[in-house]
């Protein structure tokens, strides 16, 4: 064990004002389908999934794989890939399911796979290796995995950047693509970029504080 690292003592209307100010700012984030080709820097990215990378999992074994993908022909590749998963679920779901995707103008065609800078390919690690190759057990995989996710689009949103969360079902494709172990399972597509110009999104919005929290 060692000490606590120094943090800022804040007064509590510094507290509510930093709370308040991200709030905001992630009111702004939202869902893009339509992102330009315009580069962004690698270090961006890095930065991002360093952030990512500092989420709690449980007993600190860091389940996650992050897989950045910039080349263009390996972009087309699980564009591909994607798109014949995606046909065969819009061919086979439920009537119901589809109705509820309709608002969102989201369909078989995914474009941005290829358009869009960068593609990061999260896998989650079913079980670890030690440092002698035996097979390591890792904790709360399914949560640890999607609190990396927050963190990952949060900071890719903090950097000025738009994403998108794009889970094809199934995605046994990612891991042969992007040749990953079998002991990793691919979890999502996080599509990273500048929006268009005239980037268009889905009128939605988002419950209040009431429905969604419950005081004690």
């Amino acid at each position: 064990m060692q000490p606590l690292p120094p943090r800022a003592a804040l007064p509590p209307e510094a507290m509510l004002a930093r709370a308040r100010a991200m709030r905001e700012e992630l009111q702004q984030r939202r869902t893009v389908r339509h992102f330009s080709d315009r580069p962004v820097a690698r270090e961006v990215i890095e930065e991002a999934i360093r952030a990512a990378g500092t989420a709690p999992s449980g007993a600190n074994r860091q389940p996650w794989h992050f897989v950045a993908v910039g080349d263009p022909e390996l972009k087309r590749r699980i564009r591909e890939a994607a798109e014949v998963e995606e046909r065969a679920f819009y061919a086979t779901a439920p009537a119901e399911w589809l109705a509820a995707l309709a608002h969102l103008g989201t369909d078989e065609h995914k474009p941005y796979l290829e358009i869009a800078p960068w593609l990061i390919a999260v896998f989650a690690e079913r079980h670890g290796v030690d440092a002698q190759g035996e097979r390591q057990a890792n904790y709360y995989v399914q949560e640890s995995v999607g609190i990396a996710c927050g963190m990952l689009i949060t900071a890719l949103h903090h950097a000025g950047l738009a994403t998108l969360t794009h889970t094809p079902s199934p995605m046994a494709f990612l891991g042969e693509l992007l040749e990953r172990p079998s002991r990793e399972r691919a979890v999502m597509l996080v599509v990273a970029g500048h929006p268009a110009a005239g980037a268009q999104v889905p009128v939605i919005t988002k419950k209040p504080l009431h429905e969604i929290a419950t005081f004690r």
